[in-house]
């Protein structure tokens, strides 16, 4: 059976993210991701979430309380900025991250997240990852701006060099009004 968009974000980092890892919801919005991230790493685990967005801080830190959750630290600040808030001991360990790229689903839709620190965020994850660790980035590109960061990002990912990176392309070309799609980036070694 074809997996949904978030379905299909979650089985790829299921397949590379290991117990124990450290983990990185790079846009926590409203806590989904973050929550799927701290089950998949178990105690040992650690999970560094982050938004520039009060609103998406306290929706996550809320839904991670009531899930009894706590191998989190969630972050206010660009993802961009993730180096200054994670210790080296966690980075040796970091097995994916997720990127839901777009808005924060009813909030303030001018609030978006932008081409160039997404890049910058992307790229200091991947000279951090394990072998075999995974970038996700569910990109929702049917917003104003939405379109620059999807042609930024794709351009990007085009460049990675093949012999260190798998690029995955993963979407759904029969659907209306800009569907989100997914980029997958693997690190070979």
């Amino acid at each position: 059976m074809i997996k949904g968009i978030i379905n299909y974000s979650h089985y790829l980092l299921e397949t590379a993210v290991e117990k124990g890892d450290t983990v990185i919801d790079a846009t926590c919005g409203n806590g989904h991701d973050t929550i799927f991230l701290s089950k998949l790493v178990g105690k040992t685990g650690h999970v560094f979430g982050f938004d520039i967005q009060e609103q998406a801080v306290t929706n996550t830190k809320n839904r991670l309380a009531k899930n009894g959750l706590t191998n989190t630290d969630i972050i206010q600040d660009s993802h961009s900025n993730f180096i200054h808030h994670i210790p080296v001991d966690k980075l040796t360990r970091l097995g994916g991250a997720i990127f839901n790229l777009g808005y924060l689903p009813g909030s303030d839709k001018s609030v978006i997240t932008k081409s160039e620190s997404t890049i910058l965020a992307v790229e200091g994850v991947l000279s951090h990852l394990k072998r075999n660790g995974l970038v996700v980035l569910v990109i929702y590109h049917g917003h104003e701006g939405g379109t620059e960061e999807k042609e930024q990002i794709m351009k990007y990912a085009r460049l990675l060099d093949q012999k260190v990176f798998h690029v995955l392309y993963y979407g759904f070309i029969n659907q209306k009004n800009d569907p989100p799609f997914i980029l997958a980036i693997q690190k070979r070694n």
